[in-house]
């Protein structure tokens, strides 16, 4: 092969064929990728159970109060096989969606609201943050004496819990987008409804992920604490089942209540939260095209 008698030109064909020499990785498996991303997780549920386990059998407290692994996980396999467990997971995911989705909605119109109009936020601006500080439970007195103790006054306090953070975290990332994007969108057209659409909330959606993430946590805490106190008639919620379980004295069937409310919080959070922020961080061209 004659090489090019312009140094550019053969700089650039050594360069090729240097990157035609590189080894290639081969693509792995599916299987593999799977094992890969969850032995991690698999890893440290065993050593969670290990110390479980070594806590129950130095008897720090007798079984019928913390009963083993064993014990819980028989607990749970029943439990799964029961229709009631299954209703009262349904009940608690459709308050959870219903409250989240209004806390989502509330959350982002008040957020653009606030950054929009500087007087807004002026007036209520340490005021979302001190909604966002105030714990969940300190509402259900109110909520009881404004709904009663219906499923009205559970919702309340879920969106309650949640907007705020919602709110918070578009506002934080709005403030952070960096002046030079602002400037670059202002050469190449994008202003008004424009500048908002194509460059001020695609910067800012890194911390309105992280807020709506924290947001996801305060519903689902609130939610849960609703239920424990707001016991509906004729309909099982998980809170339900944990405030059944304490009062009957039922160790197993509380602990395995709780291991489905962890496993939910676990699934929403990989599933929605880690797939979009995952899609976030490889979109700006910080994971490669694939992992």
């Amino acid at each position: 092969m004659r090489r090019s008698s312009d140094p550019a030109v053969g700089d650039l064909e050594l360069a090729g064929l240097d990157a035609l020499e590189l080894p290639i990785t081969p693509r792995q498996s599916l299987p593999w990728r799977m094992w890969r991303a969850t032995w991690p997780q698999l890893a440290a549920a065993a050593v969670v159970i290990a110390v479980w386990q070594l806590v129950v059998m130095s008897g720090v407290k007798p079984t019928y109060v913390l009963p083993g692994p064993l014990t819980v996980g028989e607990r749970l396999v029943q439990d799964l096989a029961d229709s009631r467990l299954l209703m009262a997971i349904g009940t608690t995911m459709r308050r959870i969606a219903l409250g989240f989705g209004l806390a989502l909605l509330i959350g982002s119109l008040i957020g653009i609201a606030v950054v929009r109009w500087q007087v807004l936020r002026t007036a209520i601006g340490s005021l979302i943050t001190g909604l966002q500080t105030m714990p969940s439970i300190a509402w259900f007195p109110l909520a009881i004496l404004l709904f009663k103790p219906t499923e009205e006054a559970i919702l309340f306090v879920a969106v309650l819990g949640a907007t705020p953070s919602v709110a918070n975290g578009l506002i934080t990332g709005v403030d952070h987008v960096p002046r030079v994007l602002l400037r670059a969108g202002r050469v190449l057209g994008a202003r008004g409804i424009d500048a908002y659409r194509y460059v001020i909330l695609p910067a800012a959606l890194p911390s309105f992920i992280g807020g709506m993430k924290q947001a996801w946590a305060f519903a689902w805490r609130s939610l849960l604490a609703g239920e424990l106190l707001v016991i509906i008639a004729q309909q099982p919620a998980l809170g339900v089942r944990l405030q059944l379980s304490r009062e009957f004295a039922d160790a197993a069937g509380l602990l395995s209540t709780m291991i489905v409310i962890l496993v939910i919080g676990i699934v929403i959070d990989a599933i929605f939260f880690g797939r979009l922020d995952t899609a976030i961080r490889r979109r700006w061209g910080l994971l490669e095209g694939r992992e």
